[in-house]
């Protein structure tokens, strides 16, 4: 049962809310139809996580409705994903908002504290892998995990990974990016006693394939306990590290 709907119980339990008050909370429209698209309000009780925007595809207007809404339904931090440069100047106009440009990534509102049971470390194999690690460091972040990065720490120079042992053996969750071979998660998975989620990147030259070769290795890890999802997908890394970070 996630925080939100703790929280309603336990102000009933306590005296602070009525019943009736908190059927009213949690009866709230589940989503808001504003044309373009629904908005999902109840994301956050279901999942403990509000709704991210993505906004590949999406106009700077849309988006600019999207974060209206949210904020009107009592949304304090809105995570918006692969956001351009433009859009991004164009919902700061109204909104207010921060702008990551490396990682394409803009934060509504705060970061809140950390609250996660321990700290996720974000390694990259180079510093072209950056990109990547940022947009997952940043959604660890918003999503209130306490984040350690350990950028170009790859297999080409095994010592650099070496003098951050105990950042390695000291964490809960670990995100391992990397392009070209992709070795690096492996590498890590030898090492470290917690999960490892694994982030094959389309850096490299040919044959890497756009990540593809990065992705079959870190799908084929020999070490145990290594799981991986698709390439660049820092999001998803980041949010996945923050549920296991919760647990």
């Amino acid at each position: 049962m996630n925080t939100d709907i703790r929280n309603i119980l336990a102000a009933v339990q306590n005296g602070q809310m009525s019943v009736e008050d908190a059927l009213l909370e949690l009866k709230t429209e589940p989503f808001k139809d504003i044309g373009y698209a629904k908005v999902d309000l109840h994301r956050k009780l279901r999942q403990c996580t509000a709704e991210v925007i993505y906004g590949a595809g999406k106009t700077a207007e849309q988006m600019i409705g999207i974060v209206q809404t949210m904020l009107e339904n009592g949304q304090d931090t809105i995570l918006i994903t692969r956001l351009k440069p433009e859009a991004a100047k164009e919902i700061q106009e109204k909104h207010r908002m921060t702008y990551y440009p490396e990682a394409r990534v803009g934060i509504v509102g705060k970061l809140p504290e950390a609250n996660g049971i321990g700290r996720i470390v974000v390694a990259t194999g180079g510093t072209s892998d950056v990109p990547v690690a940022e947009e997952a460091a940043l959604t660890a972040e918003v999503l209130g995990n306490e984040v350690v990065r350990l950028y170009d720490v790859g297999v080409a120079g095994l010592h650099r990974l070496l003098a951050h042992k105990e950042e390695i053996m000291s964490a809960s969750v670990i995100i391992a990016i990397a392009g070209m071979e992709g070795a690096l998660a492996s590498v890590i998975g030898g090492l470290a006693d917690c999960p490892v989620i694994a982030v094959p990147t389309s850096v490299g030259y040919g044959a890497s394939f756009g990540g593809l070769s990065a992705l079959l290795s870190m799908l084929n890890s020999c070490a145990s306990g290594v799981s991986v999802v698709n390439i660049d997908n820092g999001f998803g890394a980041g949010y996945l590290a923050s549920m296991i970070n919760h647990r």
